[in-house]
């Protein structure tokens, strides 16, 4: 298994990205779009659950939207081979001044000429924490 083939990588960083995105515009579609819609979906958020693509869709509905000022740091994303990767990344933004942390865990479940290269999450956890010193 090769581990940060360069051009797996870009894949995911793209589909990263896409999410990011939506996330900030509160582009309901496009996240939904990218998390696994299955049973198995599991997303941890700061201050509630959900297990499965339906209870993700019901959260989205109701959720605040999220700071326009969020801005990540020290993003890392790993694939191992083809088809499976992690993203971890940290942020910040003026909502609050704790630092999150968020990591996902994706797959490609789909062909790879479709949407996101075929990627999309499959298990996802967001928290916040206070900000160490120095950074961390």
């Amino acid at each position: 298994m090769r581990i940060n083939r360069p051009e797996i990588v870009a894949q995911v960083e793209r589909a990263f990205v896409a999410y990011e995105q939506a996330l900030v515009d509160n582009d309901v579609d496009t996240m939904n779009a990218l998390f696994w819609d299955a049973p198995e979906t599991v997303r941890y958020g700061i201050a509630e659950v959900q297990h499965g693509g339906d209870a993700i869709r019901r959260w989205r509905e109701s959720t605040a939207l999220v700071p326009r000022s969020r801005r990540l740091h020290r993003t890392v994303v790993t694939t191992f081979g083809d088809d499976a990767a992690t993203v971890s990344t940290e942020f910040t933004s003026d909502a609050t001044p704790l630092l999150g942390r968020q990591m996902q865990t994706w797959a490609r479940l789909a062909p790879a000429s479709g949407p996101f290269d075929g990627w999309i999450i499959v298990a996802a956890h967001v928290s916040l924490i206070e900000a160490p010193p120095n950074g961390g």
